[in-house]
């Protein structure tokens, strides 16, 4: 039914897995050992006690938890995908932004390796002009993929950065920029200035982009990444998660989360370090993955 993707994004859940299972001891102190594996894997006590109270109050019986919570689950992240978002007729403008650390540039390497094999021609734009690693880092991904890059020197303009890329990318007909970004915080009001004015150039240049605004998420962040999703959707704007390094973690559960609380689309995961470890969210194959007997 699913393929190889599958079989990495199941390798990936596995300490996600383990930990939403571990419980299902049949007697009376199962929803007191689900609520502490909904926590103990990030699903977040909001979340987790909504769906506690909903299946107690329909009266399951301890067996039969497992197929309600893979309902339940599948109800609240829903059935259908969020494929990135690929215009006709113009460049795909995605514009990448997120806290330092969180696997940005690397989730933008990976992407670029993966858009080129599907035959797509793709732009880095380096507009992280702060952080001192970040072109180079951003380099030598470009190496890597064999995609063309933008750059100019740090501390350079990210504005003039951007403006540029999208001049480049329509004179030569790219098919997809990805443009890097400084990591912030929301309380940084100089940088929250700065994105918006760089989604202002997008807009300027070509009417609908940045087509793709998407907030690079850590899994090991956990709840505090979701903090920092409600913080830059307010400030900002986001058109989607991606999560990385969902292999590194047991809070895999934060999926739930998101989409629970947010109502935000996780468009892409990260399970590994290799090139090809990135790929489209489907909602269907995680809870698969998550509920599938060994």
């Amino acid at each position: 039914m699913f393929g190889k993707w599958f079989d990495k994004l199941k390798k990936a859940l596995k300490p996600t897995k383990t930990g939403f299972f571990k419980f299902f001891a049949k007697d009376e102190n199962v929803w007191d050992e689900v609520e502490e594996a909904f926590i103990n894997t990030d699903v977040g006590i909001e979340t987790a006690l909504k769906i506690i109270e909903e299946l107690r109050n329909s009266s399951i019986k301890p067996e039969g938890i497992r197929a309600a919570l893979k309902k339940k689950i599948s109800s609240i992240i829903g059935t259908q995908g969020s494929p990135l978002n690929f215009p006709s007729g113009m460049p795909a403008i995605f514009l990448f932004i997120g806290v330092n650390g969180s696997g940005k540039t690397t989730t933008i390497g990976k992407l670029a390796f993966k858009l080129k094999n599907e035959g797509r021609s793709i732009l880095i734009a380096a507009a992280d002009t702060y952080r001192a690693a970040a072109i180079p880092q951003l380099e030598e991904w470009a190496k890597r993929c064999g995609v063309e890059i933008l750059k100019q020197q740090e501390g350079a303009d990210p504005g003039a950065i951007v403006y540029d890329a999208m001049d480049a990318a329509i004179a030569r007909g790219i098919d997809v920029v990805l443009i890097d970004t400084a990591g912030r915080l929301h309380t940084k009001h100089h940088l929250v200035r700065e994105i918006k004015k760089i989604r202002e150039i997008c807009e300027k240049k070509l009417p609908g982009a940045p087509h793709e605004t998407l907030l690079v998420l850590d899994a090991v962040s956990g709840q505090n990444g979701l903090i920092q999703a409600q913080n830059f959707l307010e400030s900002v704007g986001i058109s989607g998660i991606v999560l990385t390094k969902l292999d590194g973690t047991a809070k895999g559960g934060i999926i739930i989360s998101i989409a629970d609380k947010l109502k935000l689309p996780v468009k892409l995961v990260g399970v590994g370090e290799g090139l090809e470890d990135i790929g489209e969210f489907d909602p269907v194959e995680f809870v698969e993955a998550l509920f599938e007997e060994e």
